[in-house]
């Protein structure tokens, strides 16, 4: 057999590129810890802060905050450094020797970012996690709270809980969950319908920008200020810690969780409850989990339950009084009530028996599976017979789920232009879809993927429209993707729009004025404007 010398050529050409390729690389990554090490402050040494793949304990750092296992594949892309910061002057060096070496930087909080975009790239990228960084100073005196952005949410309402009954702070109902990214995301929890969004209660923030500078709200300015409220803060530079203002609970809260399925009116009680649920007295949260489950009645072995969750600042007799008059369908009863404290509805909020220590709050690990997330806006309510299309759709693609969180109270009566988060006045309830699973491999993944992509879809005719809007926490990565080059902006608008709505065009602008070489960037970041 004749040998194709061309061929030959060819292949070894491609082996020495290769070869080549791979020693630019190390050397790159060589010269970005040396750099990390040179900029290190003799009182702070970075090197303990250093962890690579020939680390012992790189796995393990890297998975220790891997929140969707669906990123913890032997095929995921690994970063070739994790920096655990451990003091200001470890971000600061990051940002000046990635800068330096055009590295692409991921920031990771509490790794709860549901597309993996702050611990995973297609292209060689180091992460900078701020686990270490957790302090939590309060000031009970001001009602203030200057909050790390490695902390989580248990962490947290924990200490808060520890020096007052009354008082509280209305963020995300799981205690795992990173300040970082659930702060500069919008943050929502079971009291924004009383108190707004998490990043409607924050009042100032020490942010490093891409010159590696540490500002605070007032030498950062307003326009930043803003934009690192609910508009992605790892878009503009790294946030520290962020400062936010209490809010008053009563001792007395009140929970229920009542469910309900098709053969117990559950489509009657959820056409009222759409009705009625964002008109409720702002100190009542009503949510909706739909979901299928088994049936021994229904043709075809499967029904579709509805679980209605509540939290109401105030007793359960009064609670009643109001279900009763607003939503009398679910039948609400005053032995469906529980009444205990805030710091404990937290607990039961999260599926942790409520007479559990609280201090199981500081766990942070949580139990972890395979996922994918969607978001939606419903503005007008769907059509009873509609409903019943929803679920029979629903038992067609099981285990896709959807949660329907309502707004309206306090949500409505700010402005759209107050924050980055646009999603105010005008909306009854955002729809979250999920799907879980516990079984590894792509071809699984897209699977379960597929099907809450279908459920998206078949609800078009009911949600948002022109743009269809979208939770920006909620990170989905089918709205789009930046590549982060020449077309930067023009794909950044794609997602943007439908995230931030009119409130884009202001992101992009402050984004342009602040990192104009657009260094913080990551798959669905805020882009520059076009040169």
């Amino acid at each position: 057999m004749a040998i194709s010398w061309p061929l030959v050529v060819s292949l070894l050409l491609s082996i020495s590129s290769l070869a080549t390729s791979a020693s630019n690389s190390d050397s790159v990554h060589e010269a970005f810890v040396q750099c990390l090490l040179d900029n290190s402050h003799p009182s702070h040494p970075i090197s303990e802060a250093i962890f690579t793949p020939q680390s012992p304990s790189y796995a393990t750092v890297l998975q220790s905050y891997i929140r969707n296992l669906r990123f913890n594949e032997t095929y995921t892309p690994k970063p070739f450094l994790i920096l655990t910061a451990l003091h200001q002057s470890h971000i600061q060096a990051a940002i000046i020797c990635a800068k330096k070496g055009n590295i692409q930087m991921k920031i990771r909080s509490g790794g709860h970012d549901y597309d993996g975009l702050s611990y995973v790239a297609t292209v060689p990228f180091f992460v900078l996690d701020m686990f270490n960084l957790r302090s939590i100073d309060i000031d009970m005196e001001t009602e203030t709270v200057w909050v790390q952005s490695g902390a989580i949410l248990g962490e947290l309402y924990y200490r808060i809980s520890e020096l007052s009954k009354t008082h509280g702070f209305p963020a995300g109902v799981c205690p795992t969950v990173g300040v970082g990214g659930h702060f500069t995301g919008g943050g929502y929890g079971n009291m924004m319908r009383k108190y707004g969004l998490t990043v409607d209660n924050i009042v100032d923030a020490y942010f490093i920008d891409v010159n590696g500078r540490i500002h605070d709200r007032k030498s950062m300015g307003e326009d930043l200020f803003w934009a690192i409220r609910g508009g992605g803060a790892a878009s503009f530079g790294v946030v520290l810690a962020y400062k936010i203002k209490l809010v008053r609970v009563p001792e007395i809260v009140t929970v229920f969780r009542v469910e309900k399925t098709l053969e117990d009116n559950a489509t009657d009680i959820v056409d009222q409850w759409q009705h009625v649920a964002s008109k409720l007295p702002k100190e009542l949260f009503v949510r909706l989990v739909i979901d299928v489950v088994n049936s021994s009645t229904r043709i075809g072995g499967s029904t579709v339950r509805v679980s209605f969750i509540s939290l109401f600042l105030g007793d359960s007799k009064t609670l009643v009084s109001i279900m009763n008059e607003n939503l009398p369908l679910l039948g609400l009863s005053q032995s469906d009530c529980i009444e205990t404290s805030w710091i404990r509805s937290v607990l039961f909020w999260t599926n942790i028996t409520i007479d559990s220590p609280t201090d199981v709050l500081l766990n942070r690990t949580p139990s972890l599976s395979y996922l994918k997330r969607k978001s939606d806006y419903v503005k007008q309510p769907i059509p009873k017979t509609a409903l019943e299309g929803i679920w029979e759709k629903m038992i067609e693609l099981q285990p896709a789920q959807m949660i329907f969180n309502p707004y309206g109270g306090r949500m409505a009566e700010i402005a759209s232009t107050a924050t980055p988060f646009p999603h105010r006045a005008g909306n009854l309830w955002k729809i979250q879809y999920l799907a879980n699973w516990n079984q590894g491999g792509a071809e699984t993944a897209q699977r379960y993927i597929e099907l809450t992509r279908k459920l998206h879809r078949y609800m078009t005719p009911f949600v948002s429209k022109n743009p269809r809007e979208a939770f920006l926490n909620y990170r989905d990565i089918d709205l789009g993707v930046n590549h982060n080059d020449r077309g930067s902006y023009l794909e950044g608008r794609v997602y943007g729009i439908k995230y931030f709505k009119g409130n884009f065009n202001r992101l992009v602008h402050i984004k342009t004025k602040v990192d104009p070489t657009n260094f913080f960037r990551n798959e669905q970041s805020i882009p520059t404007l076009p040169h």
